[in-house]
Parts: structure tokens; sequence; C-alpha cells
């Protein structure tokens, strides 16, 4: 068969796969960060792969399937331009979680109890669906998504054994977690200090931040805004230090308020 033929066998092949099919096949290569897999109905080269994050969310890697070997694994991704699809053996190892987590729908308001505090995030034990088989809870919250407001440590906004509501963001897939967002329930301060100010208008603030382009003030529970290291003084100045020190209350002069991407800019 030509390479012509061959490519327009792969492409009919492909085209008749979908996202959440289960596919069965027979490892034909294992490498560190991949597992080939030839593809019942396929002729072709191995066109299924097994990335080293899909493969189990229990197992190492290297444990989870041999050359000559027959998996069923669930497909996430078709690309029809490389010739590739992607699978993920962890959802059918854990079917009942995977059921649960692909059911969601952005915007939906999962409950739960905070279950585990880390550098990371924040994990959250839901009240409804299974345990998760290796982390303390199947919902997680970056960082970003705890609060609109700053904050030093994840702590300083909630605590474990904490009831908390937060909005569904997505399935994340590698590690079959429910993304979530808690400052997504609450009001945007941002929003409701924007519906209150106008360009040119004078304010008073505190400066929290220095960093090399300039300073962040806060001027409202919530709400900062950034002085451009251009703004701080009426003759230039190489670093923002050389002006004010974080702590400083200063008084500000409203030149932006971007709404779309909540940026407040400022100048003294």
């Amino acid at each position: 068969m030509g390479k012509a033929s061959t490519d327009q066998a792969v492409m009919r092949f492909l085209t008749g796969i979908r996202v959440g099919d289960l596919c069965s096949g027979t490892v034909a290569a294992v490498s560190r960060s991949e597992v080939s897999v030839a593809l019942d109905g396929s002729t072709a080269y191995p066109l299924g792969a097994v990335g080293a994050l899909d493969g189990s969310w229990g197992r190492r890697f290297a444990d989870v399937a041999g050359v000559g070997q027959r998996i069923t694994a669930e497909v996430t991704a078709v690309d029809l331009v490389a010739g590739r699809v992607w699978l993920s053996m962890a959802a059918t190892e854990h079917p009942e979680l995977w059921v649960f987590l692909k059911r969601l729908r952005r915007g939906e308001i999962l409950a739960g109890t905070v279950a585990a505090i880390e550098r990371f995030g924040v994990f959250v034990a839901l009240d409804e669906g299974p345990e998760h088989p290796i982390f303390p809870g199947v919902g997680f919250i970056t960082y970003p998504e705890l609060s609109w407001r700053r904050f030093e440590a994840a702590s300083d906004v909630v605590e474990i054994g904490q009831r908390v509501s937060c909005e569904f963001l997505q399935f994340d897939t590698t590690n079959g977690e429910a993304r979530l967002s808690l400052r997504a329930t609450q009001p945007d301060p941002f929003l409701t200090f924007a519906d209150s100010i106008a360009v040119g208008q004078i304010l008073r603030g505190r400066v929290t931040k220095l960093i090399p382009f300039g300073v962040f003030v806060q001027v409202a529970d919530g709400v900062e805004g950034l002085v451009p290291l251009h703004e701080l003084s009426s003759t230039p100045v190489e670093a923002p230090e050389d002006v004010v020190g974080t702590g400083d209350v200063v008084s500000v002069l409203v030149t932006e308020v971007d709404r779309e991407r909540r940026r407040l800019t400022l100048s003294r």
C-alpha cells in the first residue's frame, strides 16, 4: 500500500474516533514518556499513545504496561495532523471517578470540606462523588482561585475542616481532579470599586509591594493599583525604593480603570 493510501486509511480511521470512546489495542512500545498502542481495527503504525501522566494515578508509569500487553483506554484527544489518538488508562482504572468528573459542567456549584492545604493549592473532599484514589480530595483549588484579595498563605483564606462551596472550572484529566474556584462564588471587589471611581480622581492608599517597574498601592479592601515607575515622581528615578517604601501611605491619581482585565493604573 502506497503512502497516500496509508494516509487516507489512517485519516478514515481517526475521523471515526471520538473523545470519550473506549479503544482497545496491543502495546507496541514503551518509553519513559509514552506507551505506543497498536489499536484494533488499524493496520497502520501504532496510532494510540498513552502519556506518562495518563498511565495511572496510583502506579509508576514503568509498571503500567509492557510490550505485547492488551489494554483498553479512554480517548482524551484525537490529533488528525499528527495522526495520534491520545489515551488515558487512568480513566479505565477508575471508571466511577472518571464518569463523575465527566458529567460536571463549568459553572456548577460543588460543596465540600477542605481536606488538605499544600504549597501548590487546596484539596477539597466533595460531598458528592467517589473519593480520589491518591489525593485527599477530588476537588482542587489553585492559589489564584482562592480569593480576589491578596494573601500570604492559603491558611489566611481557608482552614482544614472548613465547609466551602466552589464553582467548577474544568476536569483535570491528568490528575483526575475537579478544578474549582472559591473566589468565583464571592463578589469581585474590583468591579464594585470600579463603579464608584473615575479617571482623574484622587485616592489615598498604602504601598503594599515594590517591583522593578513600579509599586502596588492598596486603595480599597481587596483592590490594588499599579503606579508605574515613571509615574512615581516628577523627576526620573531608577528604583521605586528611591521614592517610597512598603507600608507608606500615599496620595495617587487614577489614570486608567480596565474592568475587563481588572487593572487599575495610578500616578503620584
